[in-house]
């Protein structure tokens, strides 16, 4: 009986999962705010996964992509980082318009107890931090989830290993495909992650409080994303095919899109990208590679909420940004943002 009903759960599409999820996560939260408490612990549970898994996938994938990736094959790596850095800044500016629009605020208790010595003294201080987190220990990087140290060393070992046997690439292929089927037995918790989620943040809060303190900032967060999504990534893609954008932009985001909105990891999000790519029958020497990268400093989303949660924060305290000190913050928010 349980097998049987945990078989047609699984033949459910996964959209339709997580929709279920949060449904389940409102009604429990609003009527049963102490079971929400209860059921938070799968919330928690479904983001450690995530976090835990997510490193070693990207580490994995760029390694063998790079060590099995043959010099005759172009990658066209170096057009696809360009778009991806401005296609982060530009999202960083988007976000920094529906602020200027908007005014969103924030809710900040104990700012009192806030210790701003230490934050970082310039941008010296940052740049040197950046430095710091490339030559991190490839160990530490994987288990504090350093994606630039992440990146850094995966593309080192993958170069020195392009000389390896062919069993050796056989074996990271091998590997690599094994650490995808885990990551996508983490995103099938989604659902209940969600569901864990929206039940406690409903329990602790209630539904009206909720709407009416964050309510112009979430449409400030979720506005800008789906003006990159719906606007400024079309735009891109158009200027590079000359053709309608649309039926390649709705694809995505139908198919991988609202997955990574939902499970909140790009990263985890890696083998449904991997997979769509197949779909589309590009070439798997672009994609093997530009898909773990995109995955880490292809960061819209992370560009948008650095930027709105610090400009809501500067409201919220009453300091006036200018235009010079907002086009500072993209860019920073951009930089940051990769491996974030």
């Amino acid at each position: 009986m349980l097998r049987a009903l945990f078989n047609q759960w699984c033949k459910v599409n996964l959209m339709l999962q997580i929709i279920i999820g949060i449904v389940l996560g409102l009604i429990v939260g609003i009527a049963l705010p102490d079971v929400g408490n209860s059921v938070a612990f799968l919330g928690d549970f479904f983001v450690k996964a995530l976090k835990s898994v997510a490193p070693v996938l990207v580490f994995i994938l760029v390694l063998s992509a790079i060590a099995q990736h043959r010099s005759e094959h172009p990658t066209n790596i170096r057009d696809i980082l360009v778009l991806y850095l401005i296609g982060t800044f530009a999202a960083a500016l988007c976000a920094v318009s529906a602020c200027f629009i908007l005014k969103p605020t924030l809710l900040l208790t104990n700012i009192e107890a806030y210790d701003a010595s230490n934050a970082p003294g310039g941008v010296v201080l940052v740049l040197k931090n950046l430095l710091m987190n490339l030559a991190d220990n490839p160990f530490s990087a994987i288990a504090n989830a350093n994606y630039i140290g992440i990146l850094a060393w995966a593309s080192i070992v993958g170069f020195a290993l392009k000389s390896a046997s062919e069993h050796t690439k056989v074996f990271l292929s091998e590997l690599s495909d094994a650490v995808s089927f885990m990551v996508k037995i983490v995103i099938r918790l989604a659902p209940f992650g969600v569901f864990g989620l929206v039940a406690q943040t409903l329990a602790n809060t209630s539904f009206g409080e909720f709407v009416s303190t964050y309510a112009v900032l979430l449409f400030a967060l979720v506005g800008a994303m789906l003006f990159v999504a719906l606007v400024l990534n079309p735009l891109i893609v158009f200027v590079k095919i000359r053709k309608n954008p649309y039926p390649l932009v709705l694809t995505c985001l139908s198919q991988s899109g609202l997955t990574a909105f939902f499970t909140r990891s790009s990263a985890a999000n890696i083998p449904v990208n991997m997979d769509l790519c197949k779909k589309l029958n590009l070439n798997p020497d672009t994609y093997s590679v530009s898909i773990p990268l995109g995955a880490t400093i292809n960061m819209a989303g992370a560009a948008i909420t650095i930027t709105v949660m610090a400009l809501a924060a500067a409201n919220t305290l009453g300091m006036q940004v200018g235009f010079l000190e907002a086009l500072l913050l993209s860019i920073v928010a951009s930089l940051c943002a990769c491996g974030a």
